[in-house]
């Protein structure tokens, strides 16, 4: 499923640029996530979505596979499954930032690939939950992070050892951080779930009534 979006904010690209691989920085900003550990330049943890009754959460991984920085263009690839077993998820985003005035526009390109309940609404309805979902995160970036109110976290022990040569045995650090609010992916979609669900509804309906309808006729024999 490919999905292509993009967000502004307003400070340069180089700016951006150094924002957009802070992870650790940008992560709470991205509705129902949460950074729970990092080892290496694998970051993981997990994403929780609501679909009505149903609360998924997905717990894995994500890594910034190429950063380029001449031509503004960063690669990540996330893979993730339901901590039920109930389905699992994989993306490879792309974001290329593109100077716009003042500021910068950040294209993402995202090749989804998911499975299980979360799957049923299909790319349209995907499509318009991602968006609006961006739009939050953009928000919040813009909020807490390009403020100036948050200073950037310093590099931990870890990581300057291994930029000295020195091989880390401390294993995965461990990130505190407030755990996430599920996202409510019909409260995100809005009109666009409502749409493509009449029909379903319609169906599961009818075939409830055709069930009540036969046991009372077996009923009336009996």
């Amino acid at each position: 499923m490919k999905i292509e979006d993009n967000f502004r904010v307003d400070v340069g690209v180089a700016e951006a640029w150094k924002v957009l691989l802070d992870v650790e920085r940008i992560a709470p900003c991205l509705p129902g996530a949460q950074l729970t550990e990092v080892e290496g330049d694998e970051y993981r943890g997990t994403v929780k979505v609501k679909v009505g009754p149903i609360t998924a959460q997905y717990k894995g991984a994500a890594e910034i596979v190429e950063a380029d920085e001449a031509n503004h263009r960063v690669v990540l690839k996330a893979a993730g499954r339901d901590t039920r077993g109930q389905g699992n998820a994989s993306a490879t985003v792309t974001a290329t930032l593109a100077p716009d005035g003042d500021g910068t526009v950040v294209n993402i390109d995202t090749d989804l690939n998911i499975t299980g309940k979360v799957a049923q609404f299909g790319r349209g309805v995907m499509a318009d939950v991602s968006s609006k979902l961006l739009g939050q995160f953009a928000e919040n970036l813009r909020r807490d992070v390009l403020s100036g109110e948050q200073p950037p976290a310093e590099a931990p022990a870890p990581a300057a050892e291994a930029a000295a040569g020195q091989p880390s045995t401390t294993g995965p650090r461990k990130i505190e951080s407030k755990e996430a609010e599920p996202v409510d992916l019909m409260e995100a979609a809005g009109g666009a779930v409502g749409k493509r669900l009449v029909p379903i509804l319609a169906v599961i309906v009818a075939f409830l009534g055709l069930r009540a309808l036969r046991r009372r006729r077996r009923r009336r024999r009996g």
